[in-house]
């Protein structure tokens, strides 16, 4: 039995590390993508392979403990953890996406539009931070409270994609500057979504309760 609870605080401490590189990376997409640096967006790669190898290891050590057949609350922490390790692995490959959009950019003319960017990807950063901080606290009440919160990053998602269309209709020389755009508002978007996702595995863990279906859900 200890053996099995030292396992379960390593997979913890594996999990936590992972969250802080997916952090991380994310920070230093958006601070790229606003501040047009190319050193910094090339920094995202090294941290996108630091949470790939530590995908591999928190899936390794998961399928070990399950085949252990833990209790039922470590069987919901091991299987919570799967799925969170999964979204973060998909938060890392987002980050690196806004970092090559970013990179794209920094040496191109700034497009002469005004755009909730900023707006959007802080909202995007704090539901990943808040996500983790509810995973970390095991607070389902903060996790509950973050869900809606995805509906205010698609309607930010839907009005700069509507102002960067209308922009490119008037301005076809700036299309493949705006596209570059588009694609990392489109990962901003989904970050938030596995925010929401980490979000809801943090109510199953702490509640035993799937809220996964009880509204959308984008995987």
């Amino acid at each position: 039995m200890e053996n099995i609870t030292n396992e379960l605080n390593e997979l913890n401490k594996k999990l936590l590390s992972m969250a802080s590189h997916a952090e991380t990376a994310v920070n230093r997409a958006i601070e790229a993508l606003m501040t047009r640096n190319s050193e910094l967006a090339r920094q995202v790669k090294n941290d996108d392979s630091i949470i790939d190898q530590l995908e591999m290891e928190v899936d390794e050590q998961s399928i070990t403990l399950l085949i252990k057949a833990p209790l039922a609350g470590d069987l919901r922490f091991v299987t919570a953890s799967m799925k969170i390790c999964q979204n973060l692995e998909r938060v890392g490959d987002e980050a690196a996406k806004i970092a090559k959009s970013a990179n794209r950019l920094s040496s191109a003319p700034p497009l002469q539009l005004d755009l909730e960017l900023p707006q959007m990807a802080t909202l995007a950063l704090d539901m990943l931070k808040t996500s983790i901080n509810a995973f970390v606290s095991r607070d389902s009440i903060v996790a509950r409270a973050l869900i809606p919160r995805d509906k205010e990053v698609d309607a930010l998602n839907k009005r700069i994609n509507k102002s960067l269309t209308e922009f490119m209709m008037q301005n076809p020389e700036a299309i493949p500057r705006a596209l570059s755009l588009m694609i990392a508002i489109r990962s901003l978007e989904r970050i938030a979504d596995h925010a929401k996702n980490i979000s809801e595995e943090v109510v199953f863990l702490c509640d035993a309760e799937d809220i996964r279906h009880s509204g959308t859900r984008t995987i």
